[in-house]
């Protein structure tokens, strides 16, 4: 099969030129004159046949062709560079690297995750913590765990346990403060949740038969691990997803005074890389993951 590429050479020069914003920070990448990345994209505008920079009172600007051409031309070489380095810097075969929820790995992973080091002490394990969807192309990782709708996950996915939303306090709350017995009994109290499900309080309080709270979540953060410890400060009630909360529920450091959990029609997924077959640390990894989510 043939193959129509631009002049890679000339390619380089104007990704650089586009991403920067800037003919002379290009240079300065590339370690070359601003005359040559002007001759690279001169060269590269004859191959395709139209403008990619327009001069106006601001200086050199990229056309709306250019900055759709950049965003394509940064991801390639962002996945050949990818590809180069694992090519010449080979991974352990020891080495698991998960990509997850800073939550998840705070509340829920880190706390067991002696019990998998003691089963396989050989495994090295590289934690990433991101709220993004795993780009499998780009990014050097071997299992993705994700919050997900459970219509739209894939046939690989390992489901690990449902979001069950159940709100949460200090015990010293409810002795100091105004008793919960009711739904609405909540609304006493400051509410505390995460930035990145503004919707959960919402969904709690609608399957609880009340729509419309009189005031909205009080103290937000951005991490929600950050509102389970405000929670267990006593700063307020948490809307919590109940498995990372159970052990802090057993041991005494939250309590749940309401038994009304909301299931909700999402789940935590476990996925592993498409792009090449599970090895043996991926297999040991979803094994002992699965025999903990449903204990």
């Amino acid at each position: 099969m043939s193959r129509s590429l631009p002049p890679l050479n000339a390619l380089r020069a104007f990704e650089a030129a586009a991403r920067l914003q800037s003919h002379t920070a290009a240079a300065q990448e590339l370690g070359v004159t601003q005359g040559a990345i002007s001759r690279q994209i001169q060269v590269l505008e004859s191959w395709l046949a139209c403008k990619l920079f327009v001069r106006d009172r601001q200086g050199v600007q990229a056309t709306a062709a250019a900055r759709e051409l950049c965003v394509q031309a940064t991801a390639w070489f962002d996945q050949i560079e990818q590809a180069t380095q694992r090519i010449k810097s080979p991974r352990s075969s020891r080495q698991l690297r998960i990509k997850l929820p800073p939550t998840f790995a705070i509340q829920w992973l880190v706390p067991r995750l002696a019990r998998f080091h003691a089963r396989h002490p050989e495994i090295e394990v590289q934690i990433t913590t991101s709220h993004h969807r795993t780009d499998w192309h780009t990014e050097d990782v071997d299992i993705s765990i994700r919050s997900e709708a459970d219509s739209a996950v894939g046939p690989d996915a390992i489901r690990l346990f449902a979001e069950t939303l159940i709100p949460v306090c200090a015990p010293s709350l409810l002795r100091t403060g105004p008793k919960i017995r009711h739904a609405r009994d909540v609304l006493k109290h400051e509410l505390l949740c995460s930035t990145n499900r503004p919707d959960d309080w919402p969904q709690w309080f609608a399957a609880t038969g009340l729509d419309q709270p009189q005031r909205p979540a009080g103290l937000q953060f951005e991490n929600a691990a950050l509102a389970y410890q405000a929670a267990a400060n006593s700063l307020g009630v948490m809307i919590a997803l109940m498995p990372f909360v159970t052990d802090a529920l057993n041991e005494g450091r939250l309590t749940c005074p309401l038994k009304q959990p909301v299931l909700l029609p999402r789940g935590y997924y476990l996925t592993h890389s498409p792009l090449r077959p599970p090895s043996t640390v991926v297999r040991h990894f979803k094994e002992w993951i699965g025999e903990e989510a449903r204990a």
